[in-house]
């Protein structure tokens, strides 16, 4: 096997609480129209996210758009009859800066990055974010300049599981893909998808709900020191 030579990580949800952000920041946003973000009600809306931000991912609609869908989805699950674009994007604006409000990077996180700065290896991200949101990410939680190249879906012009857009992050090394070993938290998109490109992969699975046989599981960044020993 090839000798390792860097580490790349996921940003949301991987060094980024993306989900533990976006259920806060929803449930601060909710109370401010309708009421307490029930249970159901947040599922429903990171369902809504999965579906419409997988359709600005596969190129079908812009990021503008994918908002919009999402805050009318919203509001016709609420029985509340959507506004014009604008008025879909003010609401839009409002929910973000709750969720902005409460972002943060898992405790993990940092130790991920000594312990791969103290192995000697390199570091990067990839992730399929619009480039200056999740640059904004990275200055908020404290890690612009800490992990890098940041390779973004928009930057690129390629999402993951696309084999391109690993290509893409293998030509800004300067590394061979065996040489890369990538680590992300949704199994389809970053481990199936950066083994189909050539590279080495660990799922992190924090909430122990993927692929029982899969070896190459940690369920926190902590576990990551059996792989760059």
């Amino acid at each position: 096997m090839a000798e390792l030579a860097a580490v790349v990580f996921d940003l949301d949800d991987t060094l980024f609480d993306h989900s533990g952000s976006a259920a806060r920041g929803f449930g601060t946003w909710l109370a401010t129209f309708h009421g307490p973000a029930t249970p159901d009600l947040t599922a429903a809306w990171f369902e809504l996210q999965d579906l419409h931000f997988a359709a600005w991912r596969d190129g079908l609609v812009s990021m503008a758009e994918q908002r919009r869908r999402r805050i009318g989805g919203l509001l016709e699950l609420l029985d509340r009859p959507p506004p014009d674009p604008p008025g879909l994007d003010a609401l839009w604006g409002d929910y973000f800066t709750a969720y902005r409000s409460g972002w943060q990077r898992f405790d993990d996180a940092e130790v991920a990055l000594d312990l791969v700065a103290a192995a000697g290896l390199r570091t990067g991200i990839l992730t399929n974010g619009p480039d200056e949101l999740q640059h904004d990410k990275l200055a908020v939680i404290g890690l612009t300049g800490r992990v890098g190249p940041v390779l973004t879906a928009e930057s690129l012009g390629r999402a993951k599981p696309d084999s391109r857009a690993y290509a893409g992050l293998c030509a800004a090394l300067g590394l061979d893909p065996a040489t890369i070993l990538y680590v992300g938290d949704d199994y389809e998109l970053d481990v199936v998808g950066a083994r189909a490109a050539g590279l080495r992969a660990v799922h992190l699975d924090r909430h122990g709900t993927g692929p029982a046989g899969e070896r190459d599981r940690i369920a926190s960044l902590h576990g990551l020191a059996a792989h760059v020993a």
